[in-house]
């Protein structure tokens, strides 16, 4: 792990120090994968990429099928699975209720952190579903099946778009500016949001988009 940050912090220009003494946000890189941290005194958020536990979980077993909005906006229907290409993956948590309802998803993400964690959920989620982590974990064909159904790809959207095509649906959510008069996000996302910024180019993605998708974009 000490070789993959040092490789990580070279390539983003980002310092790496084996005991963090001040506040702030940092990367740890464990035996247990990689998360991002955000320090304030004693009080330490952890905000890392899951799709075994947690909300994930949660939306995979009771999420409410395809009568979810999402679902519906993409077009899920009795035997209709539409292939999704997701400019803006984020935190993969709406890629992986589609793949979870069928869909082929594409993640994009050009954030490097977000795409690090991304990909350490994934790799994490597939040791999981193989029964590699825990022994009492019997494997779940059902999560081999859903992981299967998703691809990351580190690029710029715009990018994305010119040289990814076959898809049935453009999927469009980017990071907007926060309003002082909208109710407070979660935490987590709050941090990802300071983290990433907001996507001041979001509005370059939707003529490449509606060129691209087969069927329809979801804004």
């Amino acid at each position: 792990w000490q070789g993959f940050a040092a490789s990580f912090a070279e390539t983003n220009d980002a310092p790496i120090a084996e005991h963090v003494d001040r506040d702030g946000l940092i990367l740890v890189f464990s035996h247990t994968g990689i998360s991002l941290q955000q320090r304030n005194g004693k009080q330490v958020l952890n905000i890392r990429v899951d799709f075994t536990e947690g909300g994930a979980a949660h939306r995979r077993q009771f999420g409410g099928g395809k009568g979810q909005s999402i679902a519906k906006a993409v077009g899920l229907n009795k035997g209709v699975k539409p292939s999704v290409l997701d400019c803006t993956a984020g935190l993969g948590g709406d890629a992986f209720v589609l793949a979870c309802l069928g869909c082929e998803v594409t993640m994009v993400e050009r954030s490097p952190v977000a795409h690090l964690l991304l990909s350490d959920g994934l790799s994490r989620a597939r040791e999981f579903s193989k029964g590699d982590v825990a022994v009492e974990n019997e494997g779940d064909s059902a999560l081999v099946d859903i992981l299967s159904r998703l691809t990351l790809v580190e690029n710029n959207s715009v990018s994305a778009l010119e040289s990814i095509e076959d898809h049935d649906v453009v999927y469009l959510d980017p990071m907007f500016p926060e309003r002082k008069k909208s109710a407070l996000v979660k935490k987590e996302m709050r941090v990802f949001h300071e983290l990433i910024g907001p996507d001041s180019d979001a509005g370059l993605l939707l003529a490449p988009a509606l060129k691209n998708a087969r069927h329809r974009v979801v804004v």
